[in-house]
């Protein structure tokens, strides 16, 4: 049983507030920036005078109310979706490696990798879609006229999933044939803690047709990365169906953001030496950010450009693609370093490199990326995540009534299908609350996932990761962390 010392994310409390807050927190971005008031909604930026009723007649709630959170109309789309993920998962090529050798066991995993296949298969489905039916394809109206239920429906998945695999991790036996072993830090005792990080570390599942499933690996890398792409898809469809055009701005962040997927799923096999395989259960904290956090948070930019079109011009173009382009060198150079650096150290590239050599017989290098900071790739891969955030500008908005004296008087505005004016006004600004979030929160959790590291690095090396932190004294930029 792990010692109170060990919890992490806070202990229980802070487990219970993430399990509990964050569902409300994501119902919340959607209705607090939405399209029928706008960019906060207007009531928000006048606390003195909120109320309830007020609120609600500028979000979109649902008018049958909390029963309108979900339907079965789109729950049944929805699992046809992870259905033919699933298919698509075994009937493609796939690439077929070994994991990290279990701790109890001392053997390893077998793993099926196919994510980049399974989302090509998928989104040239949709191109054919496009090219027959333009904006008006299916796909793209059914996910933004259901936005709400399918954000609230994935949100009952990851309860349903955390709970299913919760409750199956009492079945794990010490030594037991079937290679199943506990998560170090997911069995303290603590019921919502051992909840929310995970007690099982690698639960599968043998289904008819399908076979054996890794689900923490499967939904790593799959639904909700690809997801994410169809989101940004359908928001770019819905700001052509409003206005007649597609902006530059959620072309480039489409664009940047469907490379950052599909890279990541084409080296899905990366994962492997990830702290999210190697020691973490599979519990709500990853299943709610892999089919909830990631899609719909992180999609928001785009969501926020289908109504509030920026028009960003070449020379902020060529700034905000600069800015990305430097965050991919600098996140794919270190790593190509480091993993060629543990694959063939007596490499030639490698003549006048320095290190250090520890006592479990591993090198550490002190030299070329991994000198000048010990994580330079995590300040690599949030530099490359900014411009998700960049091409929204100054963000906020407001949605003036059609007919309205102040929609006649508005400059700078761009007239929606139905007459209303959407303009910035006193809402310019506070939208970027909303969009320039998921950056803030990146930067959090990689200084987090750092900390992480260092913990698991000092109990791997020992006295070594104390003499290695001497030589490279900065935790991820230097000068700043």
């Amino acid at each position: 049983m792990a010692k109170r010392g060990k919890y992490e994310f806070g202990g229980p409390p802070g487990a219970a507030a993430i399990v509990f807050g964050l569902p409300l927190l994501m119902n919340f971005w959607y209705f607090a920036c939405n399209d029928v008031s706008g960019c906060p909604a207007p009531a928000l930026l006048e606390p003195r005078t909120l109320t309830w009723q007020k609120l609600k007649s500028q979000i979109p709630w649902p008018q049958n109310g909390l029963s309108g959170f979900v339907s079965w109309h789109v729950t049944g789309w929805l699992m046809a979706y992870y259905a033919l993920s699933l298919v698509l998962y075994r009937v493609l090529p796939a690439h077929e490696i070994y994991g990290s050798k279990l701790r109890e066991s001392g053997k390893p995993l077998k793993y099926r990798f196919n994510a980049f296949h399974t989302t090509v298969v998928e989104l040239a489905a949709c191109a054919v879609g496009t090219y027959f039916y333009g904006a008006e394809f299916p796909v793209w109206t059914f996910i933004t006229d259901n936005y709400l239920q399918l954000l609230n429906t994935n949100l009952l998945l990851a309860f349903t999933i955390a709970t299913w695999v919760y409750v199956r991790s009492f079945s794990v036996k010490r030594g037991n044939k079937e290679l199943r072993e506990l998560a170090q830090g997911g069995h303290t005792g603590n019921f919502i803690y051992d909840f929310y990080i995970g007690r099982e570390l690698n639960p599968r599942v043998t289904l008819p047709f399908i076979g054996e499933v890794d689900v923490k690996c499967w939904l790593e890398m799959r639904v909700g990365l690809t997801g994410w792409i169809l989101l940004d898809l359908a928001f770019i469809a819905k700001q052509y169906r409003t206005y007649g055009y597609v902006s530059d701005s959620i072309i480039f962040l489409t664009s940047v953001q469907s490379y950052y997927v599909l890279e990541g799923q084409y080296s899905e096999h990366g994962v492997l030496g990830m702290m999210d395989i190697i020691t973490d259960g599979l519990g709500f904290m990853l299943t709610f950010g892999d089919i909830v956090w990631v899609p719909f948070l992180y999609s928001t930019q785009c969501r926020y450009l289908s109504v509030h079109p920026v028009h960003l011009g070449w020379t902020n173009l060529a700034a905000v693609a600069s800015v990305f382009v430097l965050g991919v060198y600098v996140f794919r150079a270190s790593n190509s370093e480091k993993y060629a650096f543990r694959t063939n150290p007596d490499h030639p590239r490698f003549k006048n490199a320095t290190y250090l050599q520890t006592k479990r017989g591993t090198r550490l290098l002190t030299s070329g990326w991994w000198g000048v900071a010990r994580h330079i790739n995590y300040f690599g891969d949030w530099l490359q995540s900014t411009p998700f955030t960049m091409p929204t500008g100054i963000a906020g908005y407001m949605i003036l009534p059609a007919g309205s004296a102040l929609a006649g008087a508005a400059v700078n505005g761009a007239t929606m299908l139905d007459g209303r004016e959407v303009v910035q006004g006193a809402a310019r600004g506070w939208g970027m609350i909303f969009t320039y979030f998921y950056s803030l929160y990146f930067g959090f959790l990689l200084v987090h996932r750092e900390g992480r590291d260092d913990v698991a690095c000092s109990e791997k090396y020992g006295e070594d990761w104390e003499k290695y932190k001497k030589t490279v004294k900065w935790r991820i930029l230097p000068g700043v962390y």
